[in-house]
């Protein structure tokens, strides 16, 4: 039966051993740097290149939006009021009959008007308006607009230009397309100019197709009605600018 001092020298040897093992094993590394870089590194780690490109199109207009009303003054408020709201169903009764799209109130005011004389305020009668908004095809807008006048409108907020729903959307793409070969372009050029291998394109994030708002052409008030044999009031529509970007991510 083996003593207990030869166990004890038996479990320290191999204790000694081991630790030669595992020392072995930490020169190897410390020696040969590029096994344990190796290591640290993802062998699928990418060098990459990123590019944004930017693509402008222009959409025509084809609708006009206005923001038309009626306005009146009086003595009395309820006066006033009645005078607006007859006015007013005939303008809408009009925009109707000509099958507007969007048509809606977008604004009613009823407010007293003061005089100052001397620092004192006196009362001297009641304003009130109606306003609505609507769109009508850009060709057609100049002559409902001279017929809303002689129904009963007294003023014009603002008339602006917007293109057609789908009109818009096949413009986005096209934008989209013009962005994605510009950023292209802009990486065959860096490469080129670095004597690099263009690689796989590993990312890509499309940052939107955009439309500023519409623009308006103008704002008048107190319109006189025009006669009969006057010609329609010109309005021309204009084109909107359609934005995109695009972001690409290279390898190489």
């Amino acid at each position: 039966m083996p003593s207990t001092l030869s166990t004890v020298k038996a479990i320290s040897w191999k204790r000694v051993q081991k630790l030669v093992v595992s020392a072995g094993f930490l020169s190897l590394a410390f020696a040969n740097p590029v096994l344990a870089q190796e290591k640290l590194t993802p062998e699928k780690m990418l060098r990459t290149l990123t590019v944004t490109g930017r693509g402008t199109e222009m959409v025509a207009t084809t609708i006009t939006q206005v923001r038309l009303g009626v306005e009146a003054q009086g003595k009395t408020a309820n006066g006033v009021q009645q005078e607006v709201a007859r006015r007013s169903n005939a303008v809408v009764n009009l925009l109707k009959s000509r099958q507007v799209d969007k048509l809606e109130t977008t604004g009613i005011n009823l407010n007293p008007t003061y005089q100052y004389d001397n620092g004192k305020q006196a009362l001297t009668g009641y304003s009130a308006s109606n306003i609505v908004s609507f769109r009508i095809v850009t060709s057609k807008a100049g002559t409902l607009l001279d017929e809303a006048v002689k129904a009963g409108a007294s003023r014009i907020d603002g008339v602006s230009f917007i293109a057609t729903d789908e009109a818009i959307a096949a413009t986005q793409k096209a934008a989209l397309r013009e962005a994605t070969q510009d950023a292209q372009l802009q990486a065959d050029a860096v490469f080129s100019a670095l004597n690099l291998s263009k690689g796989q394109i590993v990312s890509i994030q499309v940052n939107g197709a955009s439309t500023p708002p519409p623009r308006p052409l103008f704002k008048a008030d107190a319109l006189e009605a025009r006669t009969a044999a006057a010609p329609p009031t010109p309005v021309l529509g204009s084109e909107q600018e359609v934005e995109a970007s695009v972001t690409l991510q290279i390898s190489y």
